[in-house]
């Protein structure tokens, strides 16, 4: 094994490894082999709320034969492990679902504000999604009554769905609206454990207030609350968002892309768009197709402009767009170590500090355009206004083409890219099996009943510099696949699957058990379903409810042959995942 293939099973991050070496930038596979994590942190007994500590709480070692047990350790203020343990998880979970809800809140004002057209460049171009979403939230797509009832526009439907869907979030009592989506078993047994979510906003700031020193000292009560703060991101802010985007941006339908470090172009201008809101994204990869943008770059020296993505941002331009996807997670410093890119434009989460010293060593820009998630360093800021989103994004564009001729180290571009078909919205998986008329989840629960598939999984979550890049995804991703398992998939986990070919038609016949294959290329279908970024993972629950919903398997989630993975996750968002997945009867392994 050489010195960079126990980092990753990607040959593209393996060359950029090397050539990192080679010219001496530091990256995250060089910190973690440096860093060792703190054994007792690892555990969840550290405990760090307040000042009195921090109090280290670990296991006991057993005793030995004649010995006497020592007792468990507690705290100074008395608090047990298990306190402990669940404090620190319902703060990940509250973290987690903090940063998806605040996500969904910025798109549904952006949705208000293109509804009264008052944005930019957006436009609402699903009608059908706006329509079946007004349908959940009562609002009328008439007015009047009767033979005098004539169709609203879609703005003046989208204007009141807009206030309702802001209600949502700081709604104090009651239930929140998409609860009644879950199976009617599931919705009862969340009513009758008491975990229905109220409003967005109000169980993350009762979860952090509960995790105060001195507050909530009880461990399965935290959980209890932890549960209810997760079911308000899975089937509140999260499903919000996604369908807001699709409303916006459009319902994705398969398109085909290119996925990998390999995608960039030596001759045009490379921006890179890195982070998890598409609200600009969307912009960007209009402002690059505009010919005077395009004449500009050629008058640079360029050939023309190459956009791409990375990480969840990749995941919502491709699957609309067939944009290309350069790499997830842990490749975001390595596509900049090729000395390609001119631009990196960032928003929020997952990028890594490390960045601007990395972009320091080469000529990259990097971009940064949110107020909560400023980078300290060589970076330069252009704050996002999405009353102006087309014209910031030519802005931003003409940054980087500026930024071409000043390149100076040595371009390497792997010569690793895959092609890939994404873009299964759970609609266009109804539709998939069986057309506009017919198109039903039945259709799979009759082959699952028939031996013909054993079940499905959603394979998800984020890369994990203590693991090797990409290997555990694509260990269980193939493993299940052969045993007749059909996969579901976003995030980093999805671009795992698609570098290594697994979201292509063709690749069923080589990946799957007899019985799979059979049921794949009748339908057409890739045996790794790409459904889109990690704030997308509601599509999954919507596609298990399907599934109850189709008959035949049983009356709730938890009666499927369905299961959930993370088993390369890192971030506290692929936590809240994890647990809004239990908490609506799927079983989840994490890591």
């Amino acid at each position: 094994m050489s010195d960079v293939e126990k980092f990753s099973v990607d040959v593209a991050t393996q060359e950029m490894l090397k050539k990192a070496q080679a010219e001496g930038i530091e990256t995250i596979f060089d910190r973690a082999e440096k860093m060792k994590p703190c054994p007792i942190g690892a555990e969840g007994a550290c405990c760090r709320i307040c000042s009195q500590g921090p109090c280290r709480v670990p296991k006991p070692k057993k005793a030995k034969e004649g010995e006497e047990q020592k007792p468990q350790a507690v705290g100074l203020c008395g608090a047990t492990a298990e306190t402990i343990s669940a404090r620190n998880f319902a703060r990940m979970v509250a973290s987690g679902s903090a940063a998806h809800n605040d996500h969904s809140r910025g798109t549904v004002l952006m949705f208000k504000e293109v509804a009264h057209g008052r944005a930019q460049g957006y436009e609402l171009k699903d009608v059908v999604k706006l329509k079946q979403v007004a349908k959940d939230f009562g609002v009328p797509l008439t007015v009047g009554e009767g033979e005098e009832a004539k169709p609203r526009s879609k703005e003046e439907i989208a204007q009141e769905l807009a206030d309702k869907l802001i209600l949502e979030f700081g709604q104090q009592e009651g239930e929140l609206s998409y609860i009644k989506r879950a199976p009617k078993k599931r919705q009862e047994i969340w009513r009758n454990l008491g975990v229905v979510p109220r409003g967005c906003d109000i169980e993350i700031v009762e979860l952090m207030h509960r995790t105060h020193m001195g507050v909530d000292q009880e461990y399965k009560n935290i959980i209890k609350q932890c549960t209810r703060c997760a079911i308000s991101d899975g089937w509140g802010g999260s499903m919000i968002s996604t369908d807001v985007q699709d409303i916006l941006f459009g319902c994705p339908v398969p398109v085909a892309g290119d996925i990998n470090l390999g995608v960039f172009k030596e001759d045009h201008v490379n921006v890179v768009i890195h982070g998890h809101e598409p609200l600009l994204p969307e912009m960007i990869a209009v402002a690059v197709q505009e010919p005077e943008l395009v004449q500009y770059a050629q008058n640079k020296g360029a050939k023309g402009i190459q956009l791409a993505g990375m990480c969840c941002s990749a995941n919502e331009i491709l699957m609309r767009h067939g944009i290309p996807c350069a790499g997830n997670y842990l490749q975001q410093e390595l596509a900049i170590i090729t000395g390609a890119v001119d631009a990196m434009v960032v928003d929020v989460q997952c990028e890594m500090q490390s960045l601007a010293n990395v972009a320091a060593c080469y000529h990259t820009k990097l971009i940064t355009t949110d107020p909560r998630a400023r980078i300290q360093g060589e970076t330069m800021h252009i704050p996002f206004d999405d009353h102006h989103g087309l014209d910031i994004a030519r802005k931003i564009v003409r940054e980087a083409i500026d930024n071409f001729p000043n390149r100076r180290a040595p371009v390497l571009i792997p010569d690793q890219s895959h092609p890939t078909v994404v873009g299964f919205s759970y609609e266009t998986i109804r539709y998939l099996l069986g057309g506009s008329i017919r198109g039903s989840y039945y259709t799979l629960n009759d082959n699952i009943i028939g031996g013909r598939v054993r079940g499905v999984a959603g394979v998800v979550g984020c890369n994990n510099c203590r693991t090797v890049h990409d290997n555990a995804h694509l260990t269980m991703i193939k493993e299940l696949l052969k045993n007749d398992v059909i996969v579901l998939t976003t995030g980093c986990s999805a671009m795992a699957a698609g570098k290594y070919g697994l979201l292509t038609p063709e690749s069923a016949k080589q990946h799957c058990g007899e019985g799979l294959a059979e049921v794949l290329e009748t339908v057409g279908l890739p045996p790794v379903l790409h459904m889109g970024s990690c704030v997308d993972n509601s599509r999954i629950l919507m596609a298990a409810t399907a599934c109850v919903k189709a008959g035949g398997l049983g009356t709730d989630i938890s009666d499927l042959p369905a299961a959930g993975a993370a088993p390369e996750w890192m971030s506290e968002t692929a936590i809240r995942i994890g647990h809004y997945f239990v908490s609506s009867g799927s079983t989840p392994c994490l890591g």
